[in-house]
């Protein structure tokens, strides 16, 4: 019997000064503000990202000629302490519409006092992406990656433009 080996996750995390429930919300709500615009899969710009606020709920692109692609799904919604989404993207960059071939990104909210909370960040089981995994790894442990994007977070928690 063969045991598939299984790849470390990339982590990342960032203290913000905001009350849990406001850093809930910017991730969540306010998540088409921080996100990188060039961080997209369609040949053509990204007008919007999208995290819908629900199990079960999409986030995905809309692009500036109306078209749309999916990331992944919302698997665990728990406002304002804990949200899990599926990444349903390819190692070659493309919309992988099978569940089973998809790594999960979860996201912990602490309360560090009342007008402060720590963000972690944890994108795990790139395994399940077969041999290009390692490479999507790199990609988004790099600092184009997870670690740019909080930076991008904290930004708009604080109410500069990322």
């Amino acid at each position: 019997m063969t045991q598939q080996a299984t790849a470390a996750p990339v982590r990342a995390s960032i203290i913000v000064d905001a009350s849990l429930e406001r850093a809930f919300s910017v991730f969540t709500d306010g998540f088409d503000a921080w996100w990188p615009r060039e961080h997209h899969l369609r040949e053509v710009d990204m007008r919007t990202a999208v995290l819908e606020p629900r199990p079960g709920g999409r986030w995905y692109e809309k692009s500036v000629d109306g078209g749309e692609c999916d990331w992944g799904r919302v698997l665990t919604w728990e406002p304002p302490h804990r949200l899990v989404l599926s990444w349903q993207i390819s190692p070659d960059w493309k919309p992988e519409p099978e569940p089973a071939k998809s790594s999960e990104i979860e996201v912990r909210f602490t309360a560090e006092g009342p007008a402060r909370t720590r963000v972690d960040l944890e994108h795990r089981a790139f395994e399940q992406h077969g041999p290009g995994g390692d490479a999507m790894r790199e990609a988004v442990g790099g600092p184009g990656g997870w670690r740019g994007g909080l930076e991008r977070y904290a930004a708009a928690v604080a109410g500069r433009t990322p």
